[in-house]
């Protein structure tokens, strides 16, 4: 039976959907963009500073579904620039020390124009 995910520590869904799925003992999060969950809004501008709210956010999601980011066994990384790659993976590599799989693809828009949205699968 799969179970919906809510935690106050991460940013409201924008839309139709959970912010995650608990399933067959798996936790499948949706994308997370740099959104402050205090005031709902996206605050930073840099790579460096969006990847880093868009990481707690994961992290707080995860938690709320009982695991964590060192239980994470797949990402999926959208850039809105790929010149951005480099800057994005120093942020990234300090969160997802375990080395999870990985796709990181360059797409045209991101909601609310950011820069970059990861999305996460964890066993929990």
């Amino acid at each position: 039976m799969a179970t919906a995910v809510y935690t106050s520590n991460a940013p409201e869904a924008i839309g139709p959907y959970s912010q995650a799925i608990c399933a067959g003992g798996m936790v499948f999060t949706s994308g997370q963009i740099p959104i402050n969950p205090a005031t709902g809004a996206v605050e930073v501008t840099t790579i460096e500073e969006q990847t880093e709210q868009v990481c707690k956010n994961i992290q707080a999601v995860l938690t709320a579904a009982g695991t964590s980011l060192d239980k994470v066994v797949k990402t999926t990384c959208f850039l809105s620039n790929m010149e951005d790659f480099a800057a994005f993976n120093g942020v990234y590599s300090k969160y997802f020390t375990g080395k999870p799989a990985r796709s990181c693809v360059a797409v045209k828009t991101l909601p609310k124009n950011v820069l970059v949205e990861v999305d996460t699968i964890a066993e929990i």
